[in-house]
This record gives C-alpha cells, sequence and structure tokens, in this order.
C-alpha cells in the first residue's frame, strides 16, 4: 500500500473511532439531563394542588340592589298595657337589652284603680260567701225558698268570677301599687324608640314604646325586575357585598320570594337571610346582590383559581398521563364566583394545578 493511502486510511479510522466514543459518551448525559428534569417537575408538583376539568352546565349571574332590614320574625314591640306617666326611662336607642330588664317605669292611675277593684272584688266575694250560707240554713229550717239558694249561688259564683278576672288582669299587667314596669319580653337590641320621660300615655294609645330585635340573622331584601323574574327561584346561591365592608363576602341563599310586585318599580322582591352573630351588618344597609342560576349551555370548568393571565392571554398549567406539568392556553367563556368556564383549550378529565400555579408556569416559562 502506498504510503500516502495508508495515511488517509489511518486518519478515516482515527475519526470513525472518535465519533463512535462521542456517541457513546452521550447517552448517559442525555439520560441525566431527562432525570433532572423529570425530578425538578416532580418538585414542582410536590406542593400543587389538583383539580379536573368537567363539563357542566354553565352558570349565569344576575346582579340586584336591595338593603338589609330587621328579621321581621325576630322583631318585638314593646306596647304599655296601662296609661300613665313615664316616671323614668332605663334603656335608649341601640343599646342591648336582656329579656325581663326594666326599660321603663311608668306611674299609673290605671294600676291603682286596679289594686281598688281587687279590694272590691274581694269583698263582694266575701258578702256573697256569708249570704250563700245564711240562705243555706234558712232554707234547711224552711224559712227560705229553693228560688232564693239558687240567686245566693248565682250571685256567689258571679263574685268569684269577678275576682278571677281582676285577678287574672294583675298578673297581666304585672306592677305594684300605682308602678308599672315596662320590661323587655325578648332580649336583644333596641332598634325603634318612642319613649320619653315625663310622656303621658292612655291605655288605648296604639303607638309601641319600644322595637327590640335581635340582630342574629338579618334579612337581605333585593329587587327583581320583571324580565328576570323567570330567572330567580327559592334555593338559588347569592353573594352580598356592602359599602361599609367592600372587601367582605357574605354567602347565602334566596329563601323566599314576595310574590307581589311593586306598582311604582314594577319589581318583585327576594329574601336572603345571612348569620350575623357579629352584628356587623346593620339594617338599612345599601347592598349588592349577586344571584347565581343554571344556564342550558354546557362548557368546561374549572376553578377560577386555576387560571393564569399573562402577555393578554390565559393559561393553566395542566398535568398529562405521565404525570408532568405543562402549560396549556385556554380560552374563556366567563367566570362566574370561583369557577370559570372554557370556550375551548381543556378537554373534560383533564387536570389542572389550582395551588402554586403561578410559581410552576413561571419555572417551565423560563
Amino acid at each position: 500500500m502506498p504510503h500516502r493511502n495508508w495515511l488517509m486510511v489511518a486518519s478515516v479510522s482515527l475519526l470513525l473511532a472518535h465519533g463512535l466514543s462521542s456517541c457513546s459518551n452521550s447517552s448517559p448525559s442525555s439520560t441525566a439531563i431527562d432525570e433532572t428534569k423529570a425530578h425538578q417537575e416532580k418538585n414542582l408538583l410536590a406542593t400543587a394542588a389538583l383539580d379536573t376539568a368537567r363539563l357542566e352546565n354553565a352558570r349565569n349571574e344576575l346582579n340586584l340592589t336591595g338593603k338589609i332590614t330587621f328579621n321581621q320574625d325576630q322583631v318585638v314591640k314593646v306596647f304599655p298595657l296601662v296609661g300613665g306617666h313615664i316616671e323614668t326611662l332605663k334603656a335608649d336607642l341601640g343599646d342591648y337589652v336582656k329579656k325581663g330588664q326594666t326599660l321603663a317605669v311608668i306611674r299609673s292611675g290605671d294600676l291603682a284603680d286596679l289594686e281598688q277593684q281587687a279590694v272590691a272584688a274581694r269583698s263582694q266575694l266575701s258578702l256573697a260567701q256569708k249570704n250563700m250560707q245564711v240562705t243555706e240554713d234558712m232554707t234547711k229550717a224552711g224559712l227560705s225558698s229553693q228560688k232564693d239558694l239558687v240567686a245566693s249561688k248565682e250571685q256567689l259564683e258571679a263574685a268569684k268570677g269577678e275576682v278571677n278576672r281582676v285577678n287574672e288582669r294583675r298578673r297581666i299587667v304585672g306592677g305594684n301599687g300605682s308602678v308599672y314596669i315596662v320590661k323587655a319580653p325578648v332580649s336583644g337590641f333596641i332598634v325603634e324608640k318612642t319613649a320619653a320621660q315625663g310622656m303621658e300615655l292612655r291605655s288605648d294609645d296604639p303607638e309601641n314604646l319600644f322595637t327590640i330585635s335581635n340582630l342574629d340573622h338579618v334579612w337581605v331584601l333585593a329587587n327583581v325586575y320583571e324580565s328576570d323574574l323567570a330567572n330567580v327561584k327559592e334555593g338559588d346561591q347569592a353573594t352580598i357585598t356592602t359599602l361599609s365592608y367592600p372587601d367582605k363576602i357574605f354567602h347565602g341563599r334566596i329563601d323566599k320570594i314576595f310574590n307581589v310586585l311593586d306598582p311604582e318599580s314594577k319589581t318583585l322582591k327576594v329574601r336572603v337571610t345571612l348569620e350575623n352573630a357579629d352584628y356587623r351588618l346593620k339594617p338599612e344597609m345599601f347592598a349588592n346582590v349577586s344571584v347565581t342560576y343554571a344556564g342550558h349551555d354546557q362548557r368546561i370548568a374549572i376553578p377560577a383559581k386555576a387560571v393564569v393571565f399573562d402577555k393578554n392571554r390565559n393559561f393553566v398549567v395542566m398535568v398529562n398521563k405521565k404525570n408532568q406539568p405543562m402549560v396549556r392556553e385556554v380560552d374563556i367563556y366567563k367566570s362566574i364566583g370561583p369557577k370559570t368556564y372554557l370556550a375551548g383549550g381543556l378537554a373534560p378529565g383533564d387536570r389542572v394545578v389550582t395551588a402554586n400555579n403561578l410559581l410552576i408556569y413561571n419555572a417551565l416559562g423560563n
């Protein structure tokens, strides 16, 4: 073999040997990169929370205006049972009172008259009992007729009835002598007060002195226009916000629909009952009420917190069948409360990340 040819063969052999060596060295390196990537993805998903995309009827939202009112089932109006003169007031508007607590002291002539009636009734009963005894004795001796005996019995029964009537009246009214005590019939807040010290009262006066309400539960009354009546039903979920607490969302359900239209506004009122243990909600507060109701369009639904908005587009971090995270762009149909309905981008059964999704999204993007 010529010397020049031998050199060419040797060079080619060296190149082939180097290529084979490079190929054999690249395989372990590629495997290591894949393992590192899989480990990183596993770490990313370690703190993630997942949810599943579901096909369901998209819910709609109806925005209403309303106000906070008393729970009328827990409102008690306090009326005076006797006429008289308000001597002392023990409670004021806005005070919290307990059942049996004194609200006012009334000096009452009616109560003094009732005391006199009780004395007279007892006297008449004593006289009727004596007459009955005398008539019985005379009837036995033949000095009085049976008719007289019957009349004495009737007088006795009438006297007993008058005593019972006066005693029952005194029991209902209460008081001692000419002093009548107005007491709270229930525990709650005084939300209305018309009583004033020195006020003169009549026993037939229809005006109440106090109104007491328990604010543990309040009503939200919202107005629904005629065009929206078909979309509102009892049991629909509602979220309420107020001007006083714009960042606080109260949740409830429509529990009553008042089937009478207001002749002027042409609206119908619906009611939501809310718990108010901290007395944060006050009657007459303005309220915004959002009611969600079932629609007819079927859409893919995912939690709203799974969506990442970036570069004027919407994305989610989904997890494929190999448990690997990946970014997927989605087309949003609409968002109602905690749910987002999609027009495209996911299929039923796809898993999406709902916690730490922004962190994972940035990591995958990098």
